[in-house]
């Protein structure tokens, strides 16, 4: 396979899958695949090492297929879950808003009680369809449950999620240094911790799929960080695993083969480093079952794994 990174990889084997399962066209998988590699030639490539006949490949003189309109964009198709919870819920009150990251201003969705108060508070990562209605949804059952939830866009320094083609959102995010995207949520943290609605020492974090990868590499880098929960997302460097002081409760899929080859060896640097941790296989599910907008959700291991979460963090939190 070309040079990729660890995002570009695990956005291409993840693709691949979805096409095979037929959660994606060619068309889709085609667009994808160009903009995570950076080039028609470098998807070829990737796209035949990972197995694809070349019936199935562009030529390489194809253009890319134009984008797809903005109106196709949002919003995502209706939630699923018996525990969504609606924008306007008069329990929740969610709002946008903007923090200092760096040089830049980043954007995030704050969804906290409405009743005033003092709370412990979580990070939320969108998975690689950036920062959409199903993440924000996600973030106000967190609200509802007594938490206050900050899930930061991760494509706000590209004119945000909303605004841009979904096929290319994969390539943005797996092309940007990965510890740019853990400095947006180290900002995070910070801002949550200047919030007089949260718990400063009460903070933890969850993620999905891709942004489960990367709640694992934030864990590495916030000490102060109390708990984690990430779902099925590739694992941090293990040499960085002695890092994370955070309580941590690993989200699997029985049939995640791919997110499941990592799991052993990072099962056993947890244990030589000491950390608090508990890992946990979901019988039955594939990749992204949480997602009740997606192909893969299944309501009954997606409705454990969310009372799990709640529990590890009412334990931990």
């Amino acid at each position: 396979m070309p040079e990729l990174n660890t995002f570009q990889n695990y956005f291409a084997e993840e693709f691949y899958d979805d096409y095979r399962d037929g959660l994606l066209t060619r068309r889709q998988f085609i667009r994808r695949m160009v903009f995570v590699t950076g080039s028609m030639a470098a998807a070829i490539a990737t796209m035949s090492l990972l197995g694809c006949s070349p019936s199935e490949l562009p030529a390489l003189l194809d253009e890319l297929p134009p984008p797809v309109p903005l109106g196709e964009l949002a919003p995502v198709p209706n939630a699923r879950s018996p525990l969504s919870v609606p924008e306007g819920d008069p329990a929740v009150a969610g709002s946008r808003v903007a923090i200092a990251g760096g040089n830049d201003q980043i954007t995030a969705y704050l969804a906290q009680p409405s009743e005033t108060g003092i709370y412990p508070g979580v990070l939320v990562c969108h998975e690689n369809r950036g920062l959409n209605a199903h993440i924000e949804d996600v973030a106000r059952r967190f609200a509802k449950a007594g938490y206050v939830a900050l899930a930061i866009d991760l494509l706000a320094r590209n004119g945000g999620t909303s605004g841009l083609d979904r096929d290319q959102v994969p390539g943005i995010l797996s092309n940007t240094p990965e510890g740019q995207h853990v400095a947006d949520f180290v900002a995070g943290f910070r801002y949550m911790q200047g919030l007089d609605s949260v718990d400063g020492d009460r903070i933890g974090m969850t993620g999905y799929c891709f942004g489960g990868g990367i709640t694992w590499r934030v864990a590495t880098a916030i000490p102060g960080l109390k708990a984690a929960v990430p779902f099925y997302g590739p694992a941090p460097d293990l040499a960085d695993v002695p890092n994370i002081r955070a309580a941590v409760f690993g989200v699997y899929a029985e049939q995640d083969n791919r997110i499941n080859a990592g799991k052993d060896a990072l099962e056993q640097a947890l244990t030589n480093a000491g950390t608090t941790f508990q890992f946990r296989v979901y019988p039955g599910v594939n990749h992204a079952f949480h997602n009740d907008t997606g192909g893969r959700y299944v309501e009954t291991q997606a409705t454990q794994a969310w009372r799990d979460t709640l529990e590890w963090f009412g334990e931990h939190l």
